[in-house]
């Protein structure tokens, strides 16, 4: 009896081993993503781009069934981080991109930090409720979707790239300047003056468009399909450009918040109707609409800084009626 219990038990061993081992390969797999394991990749998966000052709980609280990577950019100890804080956003993206590149979700999607930012898209300047109105169908369709509908930043177009080029002395004199060497004159180059060098670098043996447009401001969706249309190493070579390039971090990350489109398959100037655009990718379709934005949905903020205590209360310190969760 006990010679078979041993004999029981060195077969059930072996067997226990195999299941550990296939556990910790799954886990390996997903490691750097937080989300409960789904039958195959997840449908749809958010990349936020975050400070360590940032706070990001709002993601996990209220996007449960959605797969979640949040970078943390200036912790190089976090579980998800980038090889260095260079280029804004267009850092954590890009390195998504190429460490996930074989187990895409069907769509992801890329946001900043801050659900209250005043870029978002919304009434409140919230973004939760974009995201969770999001149209996947849609996204998966189009391949590249912006999280702004309204045109009032970006579109029709924001860039003239041969016409907005900086002249080689003028480049000199913004590099000197950027140095802190200062020779006299002293004006930082726009982003527009360099982004027709900076396209030449990315794209090479592509014709340089006439006119860029499309809203800003660098969040975004899109199709695994749209990404592996390109391979790997094109995203490698984007991020290898990021870190060796001399532009400061906002000139970096401004060249590829007019280019992800491009990126994705979108034509130099993607300038979808809002009414388009908020009824097919949001399902709001009973707006009041121009060409350009749509009635009570979005209106430039007095600053780029949210008041003290928003949503709640506005820039005079008045209540506001959010109903939102908070």
């Amino acid at each position: 009896m006990l010679a078979r219990s041993a004999r029981a038990r060195g077969s059930v061993i072996p067997i226990l081993i195999l299941v550990a081992c296939s556990w910790l390969l799954v886990l390996h797999t997903h490691i750097q993503r937080d989300w409960f394991p789904f039958a195959k990749e997840p449908p749809v998966e958010v990349v936020v781009a975050s400070l360590s000052t940032e706070d990001t709980a709002w993601v996990h609280r209220y996007l449960p069934g959605w797969a979640r990577s949040v970078y943390v950019v200036d912790d190089p100890s976090a579980r998800l981080t980038v090889p260095q804080n260079k280029g804004r956003e267009a850092m954590v993206y890009l390195t998504h991109l190429i460490a996930n590149y074989d187990t895409l979700a069907e769509t992801t999607v890329f946001i900043h930090a801050s659900r209250f930012a005043w870029h978002n898209d919304d009434p409140d300047y919230d973004s939760l409720p974009a995201l969770r109105r999001l149209n996947l169908d849609y996204v998966r369709d189009s391949g590249y979707v912006n999280l702004r509908c309204v045109q009032v930043l970006g579109c029709p177009v924001e860039i003239r790239p041969h016409a907005d080029a900086a002249s080689a002395w003028e480049r000199s004199i913004g590099a000197a300047a950027g140095s802190g060497s200062g020779s006299g004159v002293s004006r930082p180059l726009t982003a527009k003056e360099i982004y027709k060098q900076a396209f030449e670098e990315l794209m090479p043996g592509v014709e340089v468009p006439q006119r860029v447009g499309v809203s800003c401001c660098s969040q975004f969706a899109v199709s695994r399909e749209a990404v592996l249309s390109r391979p790997r190493e094109d995203y490698i070579r984007w991020r290898d450009w990021l870190l060796e390039t001399p532009l400061e971090d906002d000139l970096s990350g401004r060249v590829f918040e007019y280019m992800w489109h491009m990126i994705f398959g979108k034509e130099a100037v993607f300038c979808p109707s809002a009414s388009e655009c908020y009824c097919k990718l949001f399902g709001l379709c009973d707006l009041q609409c121009e060409e350009m934005q749509c009635e009570g949905r979005y209106i430039l903020p007095k600053y780029s800084n949210l008041p003290e205590g928003w949503p709640r209360l506005g820039y005079s310190g008045e209540e506001r009626n959010f109903t939102g969760p908070l």
